[in-house]
Formats: structure tokens, sequence, C-alpha cells
């Protein structure tokens, strides 16, 4: 049994057309810190798969209220233990992945209406990458207050950032209207908290799944190759 090579080429060629067309989402809110945590494992997936991720912003505050769901901070107060363990499995899934940047932000939680304004202006202006990164360091790596207005302008601007622009952009109705879409959209998939993962048509939540979002990408972009005698 070989393979032939007009086979497997095509097998390849089937193999990297699935891949490209394969849609993978990461539907997140910068005050979700598990969300925070997931996205750094997403580059190790997408060298594995040769998948690209697309980073949707989403309001979780209007994730919550559309569905009647509330954060953890709100949840578990009160309740004895789980509190506990989850803080456990966060600490096992920090050490998997060897995360040595994440704190805790004691101003925790941050309203992030702000912060998701602001990420729907930046893809539109094309400088998504560097806020995304700007946000996410002032929010759980050097944690300050992000709803804060002073600060937030201070935080970005000492990353560089043209935040006055962004803020003045973001605050027009396009942007408005883009964030309001994208989050109901993300309701009327199923979604009710971040992150939340889409690979194709099967959704994912929490950084817990990860190992299954990646498992899916594998089987969905998997072509079987053919052998000949």
């Amino acid at each position: 049994m070989r393979l032939d090579r007009r086979s497997l080429t095509i097998q390849y060629a089937l193999r990297e057309k699935a891949v490209m067309t394969l849609k993978v989402e990461f539907q997140f809110d910068f005050g979700s810190p598990n969300a925070y945590l997931a996205e750094v494992a997403i580059p190790g997936i997408e060298r594995r798969t040769g998948v690209k991720f697309e980073y949707v912003p989403v309001l979780l505050g209007g994730i919550y209220k559309a569905t009647g769901n509330m954060s953890p901070f709100d949840s578990l107060r009160g309740i004895k233990n789980k509190p506990e363990y989850q803080a456990l499995e966060t600490q096992r899934f920090i050490r998997r992945h060897n995360i040595t940047k994440f704190r805790q932000n004691s101003f925790f939680p941050v309203n992030t209406l702000m912060l998701m304004r602001g990420a729907v202006a930046a893809q539109f202006e094309g400088v998504f990458e560097p806020y995304f990164r700007a946000a996410y360091h002032h929010m759980w790596e050097e944690p300050k207050k992000m709803d804060d207005p002073e600060v937030f302008r201070s935080a970005f601007a000492s990353s560089g950032i043209d935040i006055d622009r962004l803020v003045a952009r973001a605050q027009q109705d396009d942007v408005k209207k883009k964030l309001i879409e994208l989050t109901n959209d993300a309701v009327s998939r199923g979604v009710f908290g971040s992150p939340t993962f889409f690979v194709g048509k099967e959704m994912f939540f929490g950084k817990d799944q990860l190992r299954d979002v990646e498992e899916s990408i594998v089987k969905q972009t998997r072509q079987p190759v053919s052998k000949t005698g």
C-alpha cells in the first residue's frame, strides 16, 4: 500500500481549503479574566492547526441582561467551596499554559462599554491589534480602573495608542450599532458569557474547553487520505 502522489496532493489541497474556509471565532469582553487567559493559548492552537481565529468584541453586560445570566463575581457570592475550587482550576490553567503576566484586577468588575466600543472602533480603523494588546495589558497585566475616563485615556496613551481619535470614533453611531449587532447576534446563537468560541457552527464556552475547540478544528479540517495499492 502506498500513497498516490497526485491523490496526496489533492488531499493536501482540500485540507488547506478547509483550513482557509473554516470560521473560528473568539467572542470576548475585556472584563472577563477567563477571556484574557484563554486568549493567551490561542496562538498555539493557530500554529498547530493552521487556522486563524476571528476576534469578535461583544458586550458582556448586554449578554447577561439578555440571557438573565450574571458574572461569577455575583453568582458565587456567599457560596462555600466552589469559588475556591474555581480558583484552583484557574491556577492549573495558568501553570499549564505558562502564563506569567496575569494579575487580578482589584477594581473588578469594571464597566467595559468604553473598552468594547473602542475595540469596534479599532477594528474599523485598522488598529485593532495594538489596541487589543494595550487593553488587556491595562486590565489584567498592570491592572487599572479602566472604566474611569481619565485612567482609560492615560493608560492607552502610555501604550502609544491615539486614544483621542479612537474615543471620538467610538462615539459614532456605526460603532455603537455594530457592538449592539455583534452582541445580539451572539445571544441569538446561544452565547451566555465570555469567552465563547465557535468552530463553524459548534459553540464552546469557557477557557477550559480549548482542548475541545482544537479537537473540533482538527476534525472539521481533516481530509481522509486516499491509499492505492
